[in-house]
């Protein structure tokens, strides 16, 4: 394989797997909002924040793939020549966010459920529920962070 189709790969791969993540974790914790909601209507917007907070990691990997492809010329218009060595620099330099994304929007979703059920119950108590999911989202601001990083100091 040429080394543009080893970027697009990656750049494909961060959204992929950022994106089942975040699909899983948002549907997770819609699940437990929804139970939340039949029973009081007006704790909608709160467990509906805490809903959304497992697809950040989805935008993350659409913000690494928009670097990728601009990188190798896909977004500005003409195709970078690039080696297989490139481009498998992209592929590996788009894996933390497409690794971490898929795992921690999964288990923000499940964090996510438990600050919902905390909403649920005491609904004053939404300051400390929302610390809990964002904890998670941590680690994935550290993956974009370092794929971004790698993304943008590879010369093309």
């Amino acid at each position: 394989m040429s080394g543009i189709v080893w970027a697009l790969l990656g750049a494909a791969i961060s959204v992929a797997l950022a994106g089942i993540g975040s699909a899983i974790g948002v549907g997770t914790a819609g699940r437990a909002a929804a139970g939340v909601v039949t029973e009081d209507p007006d704790k909608f917007a709160k467990v509906l924040l805490l809903q959304l907070l497992p697809g950040t990691q989805g935008i993350y990997g659409l913000l690494v793939a928009f670097l990728a492809l601009s990188k190798v010329g896909i977004l500005g218009g003409g195709v970078a020549d690039i080696s297989l060595e490139t481009g498998l620099m992209i592929f590996v330099a788009c894996l933390p966010i497409a690794i971490a994304g898929l795992l921690s929007a999964i288990h923000q979703g499940k964090t996510s459920v438990a600050s919902i059920d905390i909403v649920a119950k005491k609904p004053e108590q939404f300051g400390k529920a929302m610390l809990f999911p964002a904890m998670v989202e941590t680690y994935a601001i550290l993956a974009l962070l370092i794929s971004i990083l790698a993304v943008s100091g590879i010369q093309v």
